[in-house]
């Protein structure tokens, strides 16, 4: 089990391949639901995901209806501006799925409106519209993880040439 993030229509390939790399970091699987707003090999996703692309365990989907019927039963919590609701007031299971829209419109009021009760949001001041998509998967997803304590991930780092000791 692991948890999901879901990008709808997302439109530029940098956020994309930041994304990516920080699923792969998280053991996070990636969700891409079209139409996407570059193509899959597209240099600039490879080059913000590094040489972590390959790693990667991301999965397409033609449309929204898709991603539904081949997830079925699948806890969704949705990404948005418009909530009520921080996302740090919620529980996130192990094998949630954490959904953003498209970076100019981010996703479809129907959606969210049929979603309402887990529609989250990060705090911030008036005077911005929204935070970086890949910044804003980073938040969430890195709470989502510390609710859960890091579960299967490496704690503790080690310096390269010298020894903390």
């Amino acid at each position: 089990m692991s948890l999901n993030i879901v990008l709808l229509e997302p439109e530029m390939p940098a956020n994309t391949g930041n994304i990516g790399r920080t699923c792969v970091a998280t053991g996070t699987v990636l969700h891409l639901i079209e139409p996407l707003g570059f193509h899959l090999d597209d240099r600039s996703i490879k080059r913000a995901g590094m040489d972590y692309w390959e790693k990667l365990d991301v999965r397409r989907y033609i449309n929204f209806e898709d991603f539904k019927e081949k997830n079925p039963g699948a806890v969704i919590y949705m990404a948005t501006t418009k909530a009520r609701k921080v996302y740090t007031e919620v529980q996130y299971e192990k094998d949630c799925y954490i959904m953003f829209g498209k970076e100019s419109a981010g996703i479809p009021e129907e959606i969210l409106k049929d979603n309402a009760k887990r529609c989250v949001r990060i705090p911030m001041n008036d005077e911005i519209r929204s935070l970086n998509l890949s910044n804003s998967v980073a938040i969430m997803l890195y709470e989502a993880l510390r609710q859960q304590e890091f579960a299967s991930m490496k704690l503790e780092g080690d310096l390269h040439r010298l020894s903390w000791d």
